[in-house]
């Protein structure tokens, strides 16, 4: 099992979400970066369970404990080690499905590769594992502080309904974290009728990384998008990522797809955004944009079909405290995995002397 992610910053994680702690290490973070708590613990917030209306009822403080690689608030540059302790699990709540697989989850498939699964909340499958992919994040985002570089993402759909009209200008506040649109109560409101029906919905994540530098990326296997792709995918509930204008540009021609350039005061300009801010798998300077498709949470309380470990068929209900749509907390998930990215680019970068 792989718990690991990046080339020169990287991240290892541990832990289930019941039990006793997460956390991890940050390898190849640069020294004399100011370890702004304040900004760490408001990430976390953003994610935490009870953090949201719209979210589970579970309520963590999710404040990491830094082990090493910190002295005085300045990193050191060796690796910075943390946890977070879990505090209000409910192991009880999954005694009654210990031996029936949950429809949407890894439950049949981890007994399938290991022989063995923590069928309390999924273990090390269950989404309480990006708590440490958000602390990462914010460490990366320090870094990119330092670049003028930012990190912004929003909700721009949820249960089918669509923001229209919207204007990007974050932090987005609100149970939803979507911007500001006509539509807004509507996707509200589609979360809390699943939640009425013991349902859930998904939705779409839109995230923007601005004041981006040229250069950022490899042209073959490690292409910027192909690594945000890798980071963005390893989220449990991400199903589908796209750029620019992403699956629209297999219905347009290259002459309304290509980005058209011009020179103004000495810089380059594109005049369209279709590439979404990459080109060739490296960066153009522009804004990269991508979108992200969450599918809906798989632990309900509605009645599904499903089989038990001895290969019964039999019903199950999920019980316990679900988010009813898990697209407000995934956004600063969202976040820190590109957060990550750009981080470990612009570091592999400087290794080579180029930035």
């Amino acid at each position: 099992m792989s718990s690991s992610i990046g080339k020169l910053l990287t991240l290892t994680t541990f832990g289930e979400s019941h039990g006793t702690a997460l956390g991890g290490i940050i390898d190849g973070y640069p020294s004399g970066i100011e370890i702004d708590e304040e900004f760490i613990r408001s990430e976390m917030a953003r994610r935490r369970p009870g953090s949201t209306e719209l979210g589970t009822q579970r309520n963590e403080d999710d404040i990491p404990r830094i082990l090493s690689g910190v002295f005085e608030g300045i990193s050191t540059g060796t690796p910075i080690g943390f946890i977070i302790e879990n505090k209000t699990q409910r192991s009880a709540d999954y005694g009654e499905i210990a031996h029936k697989y949950r429809p949407g989850h890894a439950d049949y498939t981890y007994d399938a590769k290991y022989g063995i699964r923590d069928y309390r909340g999924g273990g090390r499958s269950s989404g309480r594992e990006t708590a440490c992919r958000v602390f990462g994040g914010a460490l990366a985002k320090l870094i990119l502080r330092k670049e003028g570089i930012r990190v912004d993402a929003g909700v721009i759909e949820a249960g089918g309904i669509k923001a229209v009209d919207y204007k990007w200008d974050p932090p987005f506040k609100g149970p939803l974290y979507a911007p500001e649109n006509p539509n807004l109560q509507l996707m509200e409101k589609a979360v809390k009728d699943a939640k009425m029906d013991t349902d859930s919905v998904g939705g779409i994540i839109e995230c923007r990384i601005s004041n981006m530098i040229p250069g950022l990326g490899d042209p073959v296997f490690d292409k910027l998008d192909a690594t945000l792709s890798h980071a963005v995918m390893s989220i449990g509930a991400v199903k589908g990522i796209e750029f620019g204008s992403g699956f629209e540009a297999a219905r347009k021609r290259g002459s309304e797809n290509n980005d058209a350039m011009r020179t103004e005061n000495g810089n380059i300009v594109f005049l369209s955004h279709n590439a979404g801010g990459i080109l060739g798998g490296i960066s153009n300077g522009d804004d990269i944009v991508f979108r992200a498709a969450i599918k809906p949470t798989a632990s309900i309380a509605k009645e599904q079909l499903t089989v038990t470990d001895e290969l019964e068929n039999t019903t199950i209900s999920v019980h316990g405290r679900h988010d009813p749509a898990i697209i407000p907390r995934a956004v600063p998930v969202i976040e820190a995995m590109a957060a990550l990215v750009i981080a470990d680019h612009l570091l592999i970068e400087r290794a080579y002397g180029r930035r």
